[in-house]
């Protein structure tokens, strides 16, 4: 191992040493106060019921513990958007599991919480897995009502998506162990079964505040929509019970009780541990995606030893494609190359741009992989399109279009990792938010931007002087430089990828050593679902 790699090694350890200490701090949620006050109550907080519904020996892969991440600061935060989820394993069976977090704001839903609840049963309709909510909210915060009440995408579709997932057969199950309050009182009640925790769990659409109010009778909480109340009055719920972990003890009993899922085929066979220590991973890339490397390095540290048959390795370069297999699944990759390579001209690196032979090439791998019913993963390092009258002239946006094209009509399971830089249209090329992966994740030192921080800020710094000098004000060199750091130190703010994981635009940042798992997991969800669609792409330029 040379100094470069072992310098590599030091800066994503680090790296993921950020990420894991903020973690820490997220997990605490609405912090240790708020967490006593659940104590005093005989309550669990969401990670503890997560923990003890969940397969100890299998994996809990988390989505949006960044969520809220560095936003709604006026409000005090919101841990993880107030709300805990992700996809485990109970009684043997992969689920979606979503729990409200009472110490944030009560469990109270801000933006970023309906966002994450949509993309979980998002998720949870796209693989057809079985859904367990674990309520305990009071739901809209009022001061953002606005921004979370009325939209397609707000509050609302939560509901309409409980009544879809119903109608394609995915299980729901509600485990009511707080307050369900206003249009909340629907998820449960839109689920398959409800289960509620005496003294606890309450499902109402107006609280004793708010009847008082409306029609001034005094009712208290457990009267208007406690657990004796729905299982012995209105017939809402299905289930009641002392404590929470009997509660969650009997949703352990119905899962284990579900029909075997269908298959979507996808090729598996026994496992190979990788030619490479996954963890040498760390060692390979540069934390800041300064350096160059080979991306087969990278691929020989997560598939199976001796699985990766690359296809058409010598047109293309700058981009990877191949058939491989991780944790014994058939996969497709795509990947972007950041190589030094030499030629007659001399050495030149592939910076991750994407050439017009590349994107032919990645375009066609895809379409085959559909074909052959392989799911594709993308390991994304891209900073864009190759530029200059050369490429316009040899058609660089026509073949983008066609890479693209081919992206946007895949029907196969699409995972997508960023493990560098993420810019401009390379972004939807190798699969970004936009283009619907199955799941989508970063490492910690990937950027996303519509181009890198240096070209940004240089673009940004000639319009705004250009302005200045317009009405009449001079420009010195210093001045320039005054504001072109001030636009450096915002931008490079925003390509974080905690700033993406905050909105959702990844998943989850993952320790690059646990991309194998996740990637083998992504799969397992998705071989779930077996309504593959035929395969068709649309008008593009040859």
């Amino acid at each position: 191992m040379d100094i470069q790699f072992n310098k590599n090694e030091d800066e994503q350890k680090l790296a993921w040493g950020t990420v894991k200490k903020q973690l820490e701090k997220i997990h605490e949620g609405g912090g240790k106060k708020a967490i006593e006050k659940q104590k005093e109550k005989n309550k669990l907080v969401a990670r503890e019921r997560i923990a003890y519904l969940c397969d100890a020996d299998k994996p809990f892969i988390e989505i949006g513990a960044f969520a809220g991440f560095g936003m709604y600061e006026e409000y005090g935060g919101c841990p993880a958007g107030g709300t805990v989820s992700g996809v485990g394993y109970v009684s043997g069976r992969q689920c979606v599991i979503v729990a409200n977090d009472q110490t944030v704001k009560a469990g109270a839903w801000f933006p970023i919480t309906g966002k994450k609840n949509l993309r979980m049963q998002e998720i949870a309709m796209e693989n057809h897995l079985p859904v367990i909510y674990i309520v305990d909210s009071a739901g809209v915060f009022l001061p953002m009502q606005d921004e979370i009440f009325p939209d397609k995408e707000h509050f609302g579709r939560i509901f309409r998506n409980n009544a879809k997932m119903s109608a394609m057969g995915i299980t729901q199950i509600a485990a009511v162990t707080g307050a369900c309050v206003a249009g909340g009182a629907y998820l449960p009640i839109m689920s398959d079964e409800t289960l509620m925790v005496e003294g606890a769990g309450s499902i109402f659409l107006a609280g004793p505040y708010l009847v008082k109010a409306a029609i001034g009778e005094d009712a208290d909480a457990e009267t208007l929509g406690g657990a004796a109340t729905h299982n012995e009055l209105s017939g809402i719920a299905d289930y009641k019970f002392k404590t929470e972990e009997e509660c969650l003890d009997r949703v352990k009993r119905i899962i284990s009780k579900l029909g075997k899922p269908k298959s979507a085929g996808f090729d598996r066979i026994a496992s190979v541990a990788p030619s490479k220590n996954p963890t040498d991973i760390y060692g390979i890339i540069a934390a800041d995606n300064s350096k160059p490397y080979d991306v087969l390095d990278i691929i020989n540290s997560i598939v199976d030893a001796d699985s990766f048959d690359e296809y058409k390795q010598d047109y293309g370069k700058t981009i990877v494609c191949g058939y491989a297999r991780v944790d014994g699944w058939a996969i497709g990759i795509v990947a972007n190359q950041r190589l030094i390579v030499k030629s007659k001209k001399g050495e030149m690196q592939l910076g991750g741009v994407i050439y017009n032979d590349s994107a032919d090439k990645a375009a066609r791998f895809i379409m085959n992989c559909n074909q052959k019913k392989i799911p594709l993963v993308f390991l994304q390092d891209v900073t864009g399109f190759m530029v200059g009258s050369r490429s316009e002239h040899s058609g660089i946006i026509k073949d983008g279009a066609k890479l693209v094209n081919a992206v946007a009509n895949s029907v196969v399971p699409k995972i997508t990792i960023i493990t560098g830089n993420s810019y401009g249209a390379g972004n939807y090329a190798m699969c970004g938010k936009a283009y619907d992966p199955r799941f989508i994740y970063a490492w910690p030192g990937a950027k996303i931007a519509v181009m890198g921080g240096e070209q940004a800020a240089k673009t940004m710094l000639q319009i705004q002087v250009a302005g200045m000098k317009a009405k009449g004000q001079e420009v010195s060199a210093e001045d320039e430089k005054i504001i072109l750091d001030k636009i450096i130190d915002k931008y490079l703010s925003q390509t974080k990828a905690q700033y993406a994981a905050s909105r959702l635009w990844v998943d989850a940042i993952i320790d690059p050593a646990d991309t194998r798992k996740i990637i083998s997991e992504g799969i397992a969800a998705a071989d779930h679902n077996p309504d593959i669609a035929e395969f068709k792409v649309g008008v593009f330029q040859v």
